[in-house]
Parts: C-alpha cells; sequence; structure tokens
C-alpha cells in the first residue's frame, strides 16, 4: 500500500514557489491547515486524491506533474547512484536520502545531473548514452503509461469481439482498415530482417522463423504505430529528448508496450495474474506470449486502483552483459547495477533451457528478492542469420521483493524468511568481506596478494 502514496513533497513546494505563496497562503487556498501542509512538502504525508484535484483546479496543471517530476528520478534512483563504488566508505541510509529530497531537491537534482552526466558507474551517462536516458524515462513512468495502455486494452476488446483468434482479428483490421495484407517469407528472400514493411507492396512481411507470439506482437506493434500514434508522439514529445537516437529508442519501446497491452490486456492479465499466483507458464499458455514478453509485461502493472505486485525484469547474456532492464515499480538496485555477482543464479539458468530457477537473495543493504530466472532463445533464432550462425541465446531474470512474494506460485514451499544467498553488484561494487567466490577488490579497495597453492587455488 506504501507504493500508492503520492509522496511529492518536492513538486508541492516547487509549485507554491511559482506562485510566490507562503504555506499560510496556499493552505487556505486549498482547505487545510498550515502545518498539515508542511508535513506534505517535507514528505511526511501523501497528497490525498481530493487534495491533488483542489491542486490542479487552483494552479491549472497536470496532476501527474507530481508524480513525474521527482529529482533526480526519486529515492530510489538517488540510492542506486549512491551505490557506486564511489561512495563505498559512505554509510547514507534511506531516511537521509528522503531528507535529502524534501530538504533540497535542486541539490539532488544536480547531483544526479552531474553523476549521469559523468558517467557514474551505477548507470550509464544519460548525456552520453541514449539507452540509459530511455531508460531513465521509462522508469520515471515506472513503464506504466496510461492513455497507451488503455488504447490497447481498448483494441484488444474490439479485436476479441471480431473473432476469438487475436493473429486472425488483427490481420483482418489491418487489412480492412489499413490496407495492409500479410505475409510470411522465407529467410533466404528476408535474410537480414525478422520484419519489414513494404508500403509500395502494401505488405508487412514476416520472418518464416518467428514463432506465433512474436508474429502476434509484429502484428500489434504495426497497428500501435498506425492507430496509438497520437498517444506515442505525446509521450515521445514529454520526453524531451535532445538525442534523436533516445528518440527512436522511446518510440521503439512505446510501441513495444502497446503491443503488449494488446496481447496482454490489462484487467483480463492482471485478473490472470492474481488467479494463477503469478504462475509464467499459465500465463504464457493463456495469452500465447512468449515468456520474455510476460515476464516484460509483469513490471507495468501500475494502473492506480488496480496494481500488480512491483516486479523488475532483466535480460542478459552468457557474458552477464545486459540488453534489456526492466526496474517497474520495484525500485531494486539489480536491474541498474553494471555488474552482476555470480552467485545470483540468473547464470546458470543457461545450464537448464527452459528450466525455471528460483532463489531468494539478500543484498548488502539487507533487501531481499524472490527472484525467478529462466534462458530463451532469441527471436528467431537459430535459422535467422543463416545455417552457420552462432545461435543467440539470453537469461531473463524477474524479481519482486521477498515481501511480497508469498502469493506467488513459484515460492510454494519457500521460506521468504529463511536463508537467502548473500549477493553484491558485481565484485567492483560488492564490499562482501570473505567471499571465496570474489574475483577483483571493491573500487575502494586494494586486494591483498594470495600466493597460489600447488593445487592452482
Amino acid at each position: 500500500m506504501a507504493r500508492e502514496k503520492l509522496l511529492a513533497g518536492h513538486a508541492v513546494r516547487r509549485l507554491r514557489r511559482r506562485h510566490g505563496l507562503t504555506q499560510a497562503a496556499m493552505a487556505e487556498m486549498l482547505v487545510i491547515s498550515p502545518s498539515y501542509l508542511n508535513l506534505i512538502e517535507r514528505n511526511q504525508r501523501a497528497v490525498p486524491a481530493g487534495l491533488l484535484v483542489r491542486l490542479a483546479e487552483a494552479f491549472d496543471f497536470d496532476p501527474r506533474e507530481l508524480a513525474a517530476g521527482e529529482p533526480g528520478g526519486g529515492g530510489e534512483a538517488i540510492r542506486r547512484r549512491l551505490g557506486d563504488p564511489l561512495f563505498a566508505d559512505l554509510d547514507i541510509d534511506r531516511h537521509e536520502i528522503e531528507e535529502w529530497l524534501a530538504a533540497a531537491p535542486g541539490g539532488a537534482e544536480a547531483f544526479a545531473r552531474a553523476f549521469d552526466r559523468g558517467g557514474g558507474g551505477g548507470m550509464p551517462a544519460a548525456g552520453d548514452d541514449a539507452a540509459g536516458s530511455v531508460r531513465r524515462e521509462v522508469e520515471r513512468w515506472r513503464n506504466f503509461f496510461p492513455d497507451l495502455d488503455a488504447a490497447a486494452e481498448a483494441l484488444a476488446d474490439e479485436l476479441r469481439l471480431s473473432g476469438a483468434d487475436l493473429y486472425g482479428a488483427m490481420v483482418e483490421r489491418l487489412r480492412v482498415r489499413h490496407g495492409l495484407s500479410i505475409r510470411i517469407l522465407p529467410t533466404d528472400v528476408l535474410p537480414d530482417a525478422l520484419r519489414r514493411l513494404d508500403l509500395h507492396a502494401r505488405q508487412l512481411q514476416l520472418s518464416e522463423t518467428l514463432p506465433p507470439s512474436a508474429r502476434i506482437f509484429e502484428l500489434a506493434a504495426q497497428l500501435g504505430q498506425l492507430e496509438a500514434r497520437a498517444e506515442i508522439d505525446a509521450l515521445v514529445r514529454g520526453a524531451g529528448f535532445a538525442d534523436r537516437v533516445a528518440e527512436r529508442l522511446f518510440r521503439s519501446h512505446l510501441t513495444g508496450a502497446f503491443a503488449a497491452a494488446v496481447m496482454m490486456p490489462y484487467a483480463r492479465f492482471l485478473r490472470a495474474c492474481e488467479g494463477s499466483g503469478y504462475d509464467l507458464t499459465t500465463l504464457q499458455h493463456r495469452f500465447g506470449a512468449g515468456f520474455e514478453q510476460v515476464a516484460q509485461r509483469l513490471t507495468s502493472l501500475q494502473r492506480v486502483g488496480a496494481r500488480g505486485l512491483p516486479f523488475f525484469m532483466i535480460r542478459i547474456d552468457r557474458a552477464g552483459q545486459a540488453s534489456v532492464r526492466q526496474a517497474g515499480a520495484s525500485g531494486s538496485v539489480l536491474v541498474a547495477a553494471e555488474g552482476r555477482c555470480p552467485l545470483w543464479r540468473i547464470h546458470h539458468a543457461f545450464d537448464r533451457p527452459g528450466s525455471l530457477t528460483i532463489q531468494l537473495v539478500e543484498l548488502e543493504d539487507g533487501a531481499r528478492w524472490f527472484v525467478q530466472a529462466q534462458a530463451v532463445p532469441a527471436v528467431g533464432d537459430p535459422a535467422h542469420g543463416g545455417p552457420n550462425a552462432v545461435p543467440a541465446e539470453f537469461a531473463i531474470g524477474l524479481g519482486v521483493s521477498a515481501a511480497q512474494a508469498a502469493g506467488l506460485a513459484a515460492a510454494r514451499g519457500v521460506d521468504l524468511a529463511g536463508y537467502a544467498t548473500p549477493i553484491g553488484l558485481g565484485c567492483r561494487a560488492c564490499l562482501r568481506e570473505a567471499c571465496a567466490q570474489r574475483s577483483a577488490p571493491p573500487a575502494s579497495r586494494a586486494m591483498a596478494p594470495v600466493t597460489p597453492s600447488l593445487e592452482g587455488g
């Protein structure tokens, strides 16, 4: 429930100062006491719905500004930056960060910008890394875009009325409404792409290597580009990217979010999640989706009044390099960290393709996470890229706070209050002592030399 509260003291204070009002004057306009307004501005009270409406009416602004404008991306984002090895010798707790954000939001935002521009270890430099700045914008929305999601759900309901087969219904809609036919092409005809829009032939061409779930996704994405252009354009403009590459990446993410919401409409998907205990296999079968598609959708269930569990999702290759990161509303530092701990069993998923690996882990700050992992092939592999291409594979990690994992089907029989594997964010960012798996010292310390044994230890 705490996650549903809107703590926006910095934004309320900024709004008041913008209009040159004292706390007493603003409190009188809002019909509340000055002391209550003072508590709100110091983030010791949430902004209730009624007060949010009065603020919007009195000052003529979009209420979403309160939630979307947190300095530095909010407390969790600041915590991730302070988790950089550069600050390893500082003992800064959550309460200090909250006080900092409440007392000096401008200073917190300045720190975040300077850290990101300098390419601080925990997060890529937002000014230089388009993917990093897009990820920050997605996190600002908690990967849930209300207007876009609602448009996708409305489309899904309309398609459902026209036929039980979603793929067939989308094929028909593209043909009738947009004059586009669907053509499945062999690899030798479409060697370097999985999807291509040929406007001259009025065809959406798909590679034969795409599995059924990916074909449905591609049709939904094409419908998103055609029918949700206004919603996507508004979100891209609102992001205010200076980098055209970032704009394209964000637009691609939004198109994918729309497609996922068509395949897994919010209300129906959330009911299925709660009814099955978020069982990943059940959700894949019920919605005709792949493991990765379901995992990504689970990070976006943040509709006001109908929130799902706050999952995070990360996709890595065998070298531990992350190619997809979705923090959702989880605030997990496991998503933003550049390094990964070898004791985290997400790496073991590669050795058990198709099988689900579960683990309870505990970070250095005491945060405990219940994590599921599974290896998946890249979409279109192994045929895509030619007969001699090396098949690509990834491991998907899907996690939720252990405190919220009791109702998960995968957690049945797991003592969520019991032993958890102690892990870090990669050796350079980890201060745990006496770790047999350590391969490098923390960035702020030197490693003592060790004489190798005759056995090579």
